[in-house]
């Protein structure tokens, strides 16, 4: 190697123009990335509180207004607010009624003959709920009647604002879901749950 040779060669390396470019070529993507993802995620924490305050609302509604809302009326109220913020989401309600609160999301009772916690081996059930199998809730479905506590539920289902599910291999929709337990107005006598007895599977 000459001496203009290495000349040159010394001045290639100790040369950084450009190296900027690199470097940022690396790191913009990672960054990129980065700040969209807090964007999405914060959103999502933002929806969510927004479902759950529709939610709170619709409680109180239930209770404060006179004769109490009818269930369409909940609805639409839920779904507006939720559409206010998030316009293209899809929702869905569901209502699970129960006899008094402390029932709410609670398993039907059993006799547990083996004393290993779970509902088997041919043990006694009471089927509550009436649909001839053990179950861990032992809500009926629907708004039931009167004076009964209702576990009032809606799901909000939207896609991402950002497109993350091609990049991060996360799923393209977001469903968001919020709960509030209502009583029903006391219009009539409260209807009797005859338990019929079952036997685990």
């Amino acid at each position: 190697m000459n001496a203009k040779t290495s000349r040159r060669t010394k001045l290639f390396g100790h040369n950084e123009d450009g190296a900027a470019i690199v470097e940022f070529a690396l790191i913009a993507p990672v960054f990129l990335l980065m700040v969209v993802g807090i964007f999405d995620f914060g959103f999502q924490l933002y929806a969510q509180s927004v479902v759950n305050g529709a939610m709170q609302a619709a409680g109180r509604d239930s209770t404060l207004e006179p004769g109490g809302p009818t269930p369409a009326q909940l609805d639409n109220s839920v779904s507006s607010r939720v559409h206010y913020v998030i316009p293209s989401a899809t929702i869905e309600f569901t209502r699970t009624n129960y006899e008094d609160f402390r029932d709410v999301s609670q398993p039907e009772r059993f006799d547990d003959t083996n004393g290993d916690g779970e509902c088997n081996d041919g043990e006694p059930f009471e089927d509550l709920n009436g649909n001839g199998s053990f179950d861990l809730d032992r809500g009926r479905d629907g708004q039931g009647g009167a004076d009964d506590a209702v576990l009032y539920v809606a799901s909000a289902t939207y896609d991402r604002m950002f497109p993350l599910s091609g990049m991060m291999g996360i799923p393209k929709s977001v469903t968001l879901s919020g709960a509030t337990v209502l009583r029903n107005q006391p219009f009539a006598d409260q209807g009797e749950r005859n338990p019929v007895e079952g036997n685990c599977a």
